[in-house]
């Protein structure tokens, strides 16, 4: 078992104050949550790039070249994603429902380790990795089937030397793309895309018409591992100071949000939330 590092003990008592004083909270998930089960996140401390930006929507709709170098990406990335564990900080969060501290979460990862970890009331906001759609037909397919498919037409790919990358991406260095075959839809011939939210995507309106609800019914918002440096996050910031509802951020390195934030500890995730859960839900145990 781990040791955690002990949160300054100012404001570890300030979150557990905050959250006992709002102890209905939306929660906002963002990469910080997962990197500790080996995810990369892709930001730095100054919320600035670490790495090229991911693919655009425009790009990959348009590009059959952005597609294939996309999926051939996936192919070795996919996998690494696929098995990674929960870390202490989806547990944590996990804990805090089932201890009535937390009404809802919303969560710009597309990872599924919320659900995984035991989170019962979560909205997908950029939706799921582990689900294919057709964008022509609107059908959808297992992630897993995809891989399988991607692996027959492109035989020894998968043995390549990659990288890992954020969000089931990664890094091939200089390889030829043109002869990798992307497989399209059974039932149409259509254009299959990842169920997630890519760069330039609209996030659909009705999911986020829901996580606001969630917010408004909410006391206060609690933002975790998430640099709110896109629109789809930092929306739900403007939101609640708009409606008067106080707002608390765990996050190494600066937010977009940082003159907005009623308290804010610079941790990492999975610390800050064991030791918020040892005071708020001490039945809960040690999480690690």
């Amino acid at each position: 078992m781990n040791t955690l590092a002990p949160v300054d003990s100012g404001r570890h008592a300030a979150l557990a104050d905050f959250v006992q004083h709002y102890p209905r909270l939306l929660v906002l998930t963002g990469a910080g949550c997962s990197t500790g089960s080996g995810i990369p996140d892709y930001r730095a401390a100054d919320g600035s790039w670490k790495r090229q930006p991911p693919v655009q929507y425009g790009d990959f709709v348009g590009s059959e070249r952005v597609r294939r170098r996309y999926w051939a990406r996936s192919l070795l990335g996919w996998p690494r994603l696929r098995d990674a564990e929960p870390n202490g900080a989806h547990r944590a969060l996990a804990a805090l429902e089932q201890g009535g501290w937390l009404h809802h979460l919303v969560t710009q990862n597309v990872d599924g380790l919320h659900q995984r970890a035991g989170q019962r009331r979560v909205i997908d906001l950029h939706g799921r990795l582990d689900t294919v759609e057709c964008l022509d037909c609107g059908c959808t397919l297992p992630r897993e089937d995809m891989q399988a498919e991607l692996s027959v037409l492109n035989p020894g790919w998968s043995a390549l030397a990659a990288a890992t990358a954020p969000d089931g991406d990664a890094d091939l260095g200089d390889v030829d793309y043109d002869s990798f075959r992307v497989p399209a839809c059974h039932g149409c011939g259509g254009l299959l895309k990842p169920a997630v939210v890519f760069f330039g995507e609209q996030v659909p309106k009705p999911r986020v018409e829901a996580a606001l609800a969630r917010l408004a019914e909410a006391d206060a918002l609690l933002v975790v591992g998430s640099s709110l440096m896109v629109w789809s996050g930092y929306r739900f910031v403007r939101a609640a100071r708009a409606a008067g509802q106080p707002v608390a951020a765990i996050n190494l390195g600066r937010t977009r949000a940082d003159a907005e934030l009623d308290l804010k500890i610079e941790a990492p995730c999975a610390e800050a939330l064991a030791q918020l859960l040892a005071v708020v839900a001490p039945e809960a145990g040690t999480i690690s």
